[in-house]
């Protein structure tokens, strides 16, 4: 059987399923068709029902929980991965409220991440997480907040962090940070998904058996990152609760997803009620 599986090119992504969707291990006779997009597209294919396993954004959970289901693998969450808030000359905690902020993505984590912080900031813009240095470059009035490679390379370009909003999470809230996971929609079978989920968790394991080398298939999609930041990439976002929630992760889900819930007016969800979030 064919399902469709979307995911981004990122290396942290392609490190997970290379495995998967390349017949590096036995499937089971469980097939994917592949749709590799960013994360925004990939939250508003999502958003429409569209995929069958999708990679998404933590912060679009509570607007998705009534088509899919959390699977315990696949997840990117931890501590000191979080997006960072960048400027072009030094800015001031205080002065963000009065500039304009490029966020990758309005359904992202990292949008959700930056409101907590600063509740008031009003100026903002959604950009794809790649044209956001760029954006910021182009005028000191302008702020953005980066994410996946970016965080790597936004120094030797002159920028200047201003705040880590993933250290601002940690701090307030003592839990990892929930920045994206693997769901599968409901109308797949219970028995699939499960076998699914376990699917991703032996690619990883297929993965790091063979890591710190990197596949061919990592490599033609990490857009002409060197290779010292693609490890960066995949050292910073692939990790034990990839492989596994556990209790911590979930908790963390649940909390991040209450607070999406409570400081927006629109949404009508409650993720507290939710008691088939998670496989």
């Amino acid at each position: 059987m064919k399902y469709t599986l979307g995911f981004s090119p990122c290396p942290n992504d392609t490190f997970i399923f290379d495995a998967l969707v390349n017949h590096k291990i036995e499937t089971d006779n469980i097939e994917f068709d592949v749709r590799l997009e960013d994360v925004q597209t990939l939250n508003e294919m999502a958003l429409r029902g569209e995929l069958d396993f999708s990679k998404i954004s933590y912060g679009v959970l509570p607007k998705i929980i009534h088509q899919y289901k959390v699977l315990n693998s696949g997840s990117a969450l931890g501590k000191g991965v979080g997006p960072l808030l960048i400027s072009k000359d030094l800015v001031e905690f205080d002065d963000v409220d009065k500039q304009v902020v490029a966020i990758p993505g309005e359904n992202t984590t990292a949008h959700l991440l930056f409101t907590v912080a600063f509740p008031n900031a009003k100026n903002k813009v959604f950009k794809r997480y790649d044209e956001i240095e760029n954006f910021v470059l182009s005028s000191k009035e302008n702020l953005g907040v980066i994410i996946h490679e970016n965080r790597f390379t936004y120094e030797a370009k002159g920028l200047h962090k201003i705040v880590d909003l993933g250290n601002y999470w940690e701090e307030k809230t003592g839990y990892p940070i929930p920045l994206g996971g693997i769901v599968a929609h409901k109308r797949i079978s219970g028995k699939t998904v499960s076998d699914v989920d376990m699917l991703i968790k032996k690619s990883i394991e297929f993965s790091f058996s063979n890591y710190p080398s990197l596949s061919q298939y990592v490599k033609d999609h990490a857009q002409e990152m060197d290779t010292e930041v693609m490890k960066k990439h995949i050292d910073l976002y692939v990790n034990d609760y990839s492989l596994d929630l556990g209790t911590d992760g979930k908790a963390a889900i649940r909390y991040l997803a209450d607070v999406l819930t409570s400081t927006d007016k629109k949404q009508s969800v409650n993720v507290q009620s939710q008691v088939e979030m998670f496989v």
